[in-house]
């Protein structure tokens, strides 16, 4: 992974950063609810935004964040220490679609693909040779060379429990390369990352054997990568419309989420408006949220009928329904036919 820095305000100012990582970020400092307030100082959030799940942050509100838990730690390996909280179900759908790929060179394919949905300001390439694979990281905000330091120490830990996942053992093939010197505590890396460490590189990356990376994943599931996929691919859409309505924020939020949870009350605090005033914007959209939420929900009802064996009762579990009846209904009304009918009809 290589860092360099560039300055790009947009990505400072756009808040695409799902909250929960700096939930976990809590949680390693096990700080009380009443404590929360040290982590958000000079952030402009609040604790009910942090402990919203469909709050976003900017990637300088997260960077303070960091900043003011490596402070409360005390630990300067604090970076690693949180790094190994960051399993591949943390990550959203990006890490659904990590976890069931074919094998790890799809996985990291994933990450660098569909980050922009997780964190837009860090920007993953692969570079692959006959014999290896190179993960290059560059981070495209500025930082304090501390928090710098701590953030490549959680990046690179959050791909080694990716990789690990996937092989099913420590990956004892890795090199890594940082550009920072040897921290104080340097001979902690190895309790950490297994492999070899390099300080004071041009660059910093992860070096993969090509055949550790095509070693078949054993846990991959073909119909869940597929619809992970999918999933993925509709937020980094929504994502590069430069300037997004109403209409493709409420889709974002909905597909971050698990299928029918979230509520108009929650949208509009999320978008730090009342439900009237959303509800008018979207209205001169010529949209609404029930319009909206049927676009979502029936989009992925469509998809998972036509491109799994799935059945209606589990596709109604999957997309929230109380009951396969209500989901039938709310079918009907979308496609004017039955699941069964619609899915004999596609030949699925």
């Amino acid at each position: 992974m290589a860092i360099t820095m560039q300055k790009k305000d947009s990505h400072n100012m756009q808040a695409d950063i799902p909250s929960n990582y700096s939930r976990l970020i809590a949680r390693e400092l096990g700080l009380t609810a009443r404590q929360l307030p040290k982590l958000l100082g000079d952030t402009g959030l609040d604790i009910a935004q942090l402990l919203r799940d469909e709050s976003l942050l900017t990637a300088a509100q997260q960077i303070h964040i960091l900043r003011n838990a490596l402070e409360l730690s005390g630990t300067p390996e604090f970076g690693l220490r949180l790094g190994r909280r960051l399993t591949p179900a943390t990550h959203g759908a990006m890490g659904f679609v990590a976890n069931s790929s074919p094998d790890l060179y799809a996985a990291l394919q994933a990450v660098h693909t569909f980050l922009p949905t997780r964190a837009s300001f860090i920007q993953v390439d692969l570079q692959q040779t006959e014999d290896d694979l190179e993960c290059v990281v560059n981070f495209q905000v500025p930082m304090e060379n501390d928090v710098e330091r701590c953030l490549a120490d959680t990046v690179i830990k959050a791909f080694f429990e990716i990789g690990e996942f996937i092989v099913g053992r420590p990956l004892y093939e890795a090199e890594v390369c940082f550009t920072h010197p040897a921290p104080v505590y340097k001979e902690m890396y190895r309790d950490y990352l297994p492999g070899k460490i390099y300080f004071n590189c041009d660059l910093f990356k992860l070096k993969l054997p090509m055949a550790l990376c095509r070693k078949p994943n054993a846990s991959a599931n073909h119909e869940s990568y597929h619809l992970a996929l999918q999933q993925c691919e509709s937020m980094l859409a929504r994502l590069q419309n430069p300037e997004p309505d109403y209409r493709t924020r409420l889709q974002k939020m909905m597909l971050s989420r698990p299928p029918g949870t979230l509520s108009e009350d929650e949208a509009a605090a999320s978008l730090f408006m009342s439900k009237r005033t959303l509800a008018r914007k979207l209205k001169k959209e010529n949209s609404s949220f029930r319009k909206i939420r049927d676009e979502v929900l029936s989009r992925q009802a469509a998809s998972y009928l036509c491109e799994s064996q799935l059945s209606v009762e589990a596709t109604a579990t999957l997309l929230n329904y109380h009951d396969t009846a209500s989901f039938r209904r709310a079918f009907k009304r979308w496609f004017g036919q039955t699941p069964d009918q619609y899915r004999q009809r596609t030949g699925t």
